[in-house]
């Protein structure tokens, strides 16, 4: 709780006493080698004066590799919290949010914390190397912690992570992309605050640019049914080279390292939470073979699936 603090703290300018505050909401989930994310809403009081606030925070242990980690903190003040938010309630459903009873302001507290095991993945095999690569192969050699703005895409981010509806298997999936999302708008504030150049000139068209997210999305539907990038160019109509090269520069990776990632980690929630064999996880996420599943899962993980199941 003292992390959670912190940055509450921030927002408010003075301390909170947790224990007396409305509890709407508590998540906390944590996958090995992997993230631990926390998600806490609390209810807010109207007299408090509070800003949104984020901030990264590099820790770096030279003597202990183990302690290594890299976290991402927000406060985001005042949205819109429904208790029978997954039923929907009968103003939810009339679209009457604003006479709505059981809808209140919210103070909302989110947490991700990165082990270096999986940050790594992102930098593997680069040879030019700037702060962002070095933050993300912990070979920055000093702690820091920075202040992030959160601009419109943070904040899109955010939002889904906290009013999404999927449940169980397909949240896991959702918030997995979605903390990736957030882990490469963050890194990019770290590097200083830039106005939005693209260099595929399409993607100034808004048009073109919710294509691309929608591809992102559609990706994410089918974890278990892969995708050729022409299916995929169709569903969202938009050229295939636009769409690899649009993607690209939207997310920072290609279509196939984001889809690959995004199973990979869906493995690990199957095979750690839902103790799933790893045949049957090979089977959901439509591997021809045990082999070419392990073979995937160790270049992304680093270990065997088997490995995983026996910590």
């Amino acid at each position: 709780m003292n992390q959670q603090t912190s940055i509450s703290n921030i927002a408010y300018n003075q301390s909170f006493i947790y224990n007396e505050l409305d509890v709407l909401q508590d998540i906390d989930r944590s996958v090995p080698g992997s993230v631990h994310y926390a998600i806490k809403r609390y209810r807010k009081d109207s007299q408090w004066n509070m800003e949104d606030t984020g901030m990264l925070v590099y820790h770096y242990e030279k003597n202990n590799p183990d302690e290594h980690y890299l976290e991402l903190k927000f406060c985001v003040i005042g949205n819109v919290y429904c208790r029978e938010k997954q039923a929907e309630c009968n103003f939810c459903k009339l679209n009457a949010s604003k006479t709505c009873l059981e809808k209140v302001d919210s103070i909302d507290v989110l947490s991700f914390s990165f082990k270096p095991s999986y940050l790594t993945q992102f930098v593997r095999g680069k040879k030019q190397r700037n702060i962002s690569d070095e933050v993300l192969s912990f070979t920055h050699t000093a702690s820091f912690s920075k202040m992030l703005p959160l601009c419109g895409k943070t904040r899109m981010a955010i939002e889904g992570l906290l009013n999404h509806t999927y449940t169980d298997t397909l949240e896991n999936i959702f918030i997995n992309a979605q903390t990736q999302i957030l882990l490469l708008y963050s890194m990019d504030c770290m590097l200083g605050d830039k106005e939005e150049v693209f260099v595929c000139k399409f993607l100034a068209n808004a048009a073109d640019r919710d294509k691309i997210t929608k591809a992102r999305e559609v990706l994410i539907q089918h974890i278990g049914e892969p995708l050729t990038i022409k299916e995929l160019s169709r569903k969202v109509a938009i050229n295939e080279c636009y769409l690899k090269k649009g993607f690209k520069e939207m997310f920072g990776t290609t279509i196939f390292d984001f889809y690959q990632s995004q199973r990979m980690e869906h493995a690990k929630y199957l095979l750690y939470d839902k103790g799933l064999s790893v045949t049957e996880v090979s089977a959901l996420l439509g591997y021809s073979s045990i082999s070419h599943f392990s073979t995937a899962f160790k270049k992304h993980t680093g270990i065997k699936p088997c490995e995983l199941l026996l910590r």
